[in-house]
């Protein structure tokens, strides 16, 4: 059985079989030891001063790094019949007492660099890989200009030429993965920042053809968060909340809300209040619209016919801020049953922000110390398959509780694992990853209390840390080594 090393890295080539092989180490190096630096997930000062060379070099780019972790996912995506891609955006920041990295994050005193990637999901939220990612910082010369004048500029570029282009470039990748997995349903989910007509317009123009040939015109569907009261056209109301709050209650539906810490935000984007977890209640509508395109540079956008849902808590707790989410799709609406399960579809993009919370809080990358941003993307892009390793063991474990333990543990780890966490001789058959997850977290402090839910991404990655030491003592002195100590 492969490891997951070797499925990951599988294809690699960055044009030098030295710089493959570093890679194939150092990945293996960084997936043992997540939380730790580099310097202390490598073996001695050889590999660690090796590892930095590979970050340094002029062949190895973000983009190489993830060429082969994304052949993978690709090979995973094609064994479903429907894939969530979402796309999001964090900033790390980079600030050091002596250093700063990259540029401006909210305001001119915080540094640091922003990663747009394309987490593959799927409908149980089971992440498969990143597809992609954008990396990049700004500019502090552009950023130090008054809003008014960023304001004038943004309005005068295409949205080529605009930082939000990566919306659509992200939406363009999704369809992308839906030619070369023509028998998969590819929908592609934003945030309220990804609500940009340009990127409505191209899902809106790309649909499907079921005649075309060879799957050429084959394109993604997508799930767009709402944050504009757009303008719609043959209609009673102009606007489109108008309109949709006109429109008959096709059912209600109880959401969890989750928790959330005020937001400071950046000076363009909205801040957000404090919430604590609750369950509302919501009434859900949905409609066909017509959307009036807006001016641009090159003159007035067409207008383009959208599929649009509201979904809004009526009477919120006191003091609380109501629920209110409008969505923009491409799927059928047409039964409450259709809005809700794109509903289901928009609710997995939290996932993403789990793994934003892995990669920070588990990888530790704002830590680094690289000193310069080209290798901080090449770093980033190899912690970024680790991420994704943690958060894909985790909910495989929840949602395929039956599967053997061994389709995605080497025998060295599951085996160890066993013995210590039973104290028994490991079984002949493996057991199931509903057995071996919670072990695996217990190792990280996950208690397992009869009524406590399933492990976190925290425990995880602390548990797979300890699983990886256990299993090379295994490899060096269990049944199987070769005695040939002293």
């Amino acid at each position: 059985m492969q490891t997951w090393i070797e499925v990951e890295t599988a294809g690699v080539n960055f044009g030098d079989e030295r710089l493959n092989r570093r890679y194939e180490l150092l990945l293996e190096r960084m997936g043992d030891k997540p939380t730790l630096s580099i310097p202390a997930a490598c073996h001695g000062w050889a590999e660690t001063k090796a590892a930095y060379r590979f970050f340094d070099n002029d062949k190895t780019t973000a983009a190489k790094v993830l060429e082969p972790h994304r052949d993978a996912t690709l090979e995973r995506i094609r064994a479903h019949k429907l894939v969530i891609v979402a796309q999001d955006t964090t900033e790390i920041e980079l600030q050091r007492e002596r250093e700063r990295v990259g540029g401006p994050l909210s305001d001119e005193t915080r540094w640091g660099i922003y990663t747009h990637p394309l987490l593959a999901l799927t409908p149980e939220r089971v992440p498969l890989g990143v597809v992609e990612t954008a990396i990049w910082s700004r500019d502090p010369v552009e950023f130090a200009k008054s809003q008014a004048e960023k304001r004038l500029a943004r309005k005068a570029k295409p949205i080529e030429q605009k930082e939000s282009v990566r919306w659509l470039k992200g939406y363009q990748s999704a369809c992308a993965l839906a030619v070369q997995a023509p028998q998969t349903t590819i929908v592609a989910v934003s945030d309220s920042e990804g609500d940009i007509y340009e990127c409505l317009q191209a899902g809106s123009e790309a649909r499907s053809d079921a005649g075309s040939e060879a799957g050429e015109e084959r394109r993604a569907e997508y799930i767009v968060r709402g944050c504009q009261d757009r303008a719609v056209l043959e209609e009673e109301c102009p606007l489109i909340m108008g309109t949709l709050a006109c429109r008959r209650i096709l059912g209600t539906m109880t959401i969890q809300v989750s928790k959330r810490k005020a937001s400071t935000g950046d000076k363009t984007k909205k801040r957000k209040q404090a919430r604590e977890a609750r369950e509302a209640h919501v009434t859900v509508r949905a409609a066909r619209v017509l959307l009036r395109g807006p001016g641009r540079p090159g003159g007035k956008l067409p207008d383009i016919d959208v599929n649009a849902i509201l979904v809004k808590e009526e009477h919120p707790p006191a003091g609380a801020e109501a629920i209110e989410w409008l969505l923009f799709t491409r799927l059928p609406i047409e039964t409450f049953a259709e809005v809700t399960t794109v509903l289901g579809y928009y609710c997995c993009r939290w996932e993403i922000e789990v793994y934003f919370h892995t990669l920070k809080s588990g990888c530790k990358i704002e830590e680094l110390q690289l000193e310069r941003q080209d290798r901080y993307e090449v770093c980033l892009a190899m912690y970024m398959i680790v991420a994704w390793r943690v958060l894909y063991l985790l909910m495989l474990g929840r949602t395929s509780p039956e599967m053997p333990c061994d389709e995605v543990l080497t025998e060295a780890e599951w085996k160890s694992v066993y013995i210590i966490a039973t104290k028994e001789q490991p079984p002949a058959t493996p057991p199931p990853l509903a057995e071996m997850v919670p072990m695996i977290a217990e190792m990280g402090g996950y208690i397992n209390r009869k009524n406590d839910g399933p492990p976190g991404p925290q425990t995880m990655w602390i548990g797979l840390q300890r699983m990886r030491d256990f299993a090379i003592a295994w490899d060096a002195f269990g049944p199987q080594a070769k005695k040939s100590y002293g």
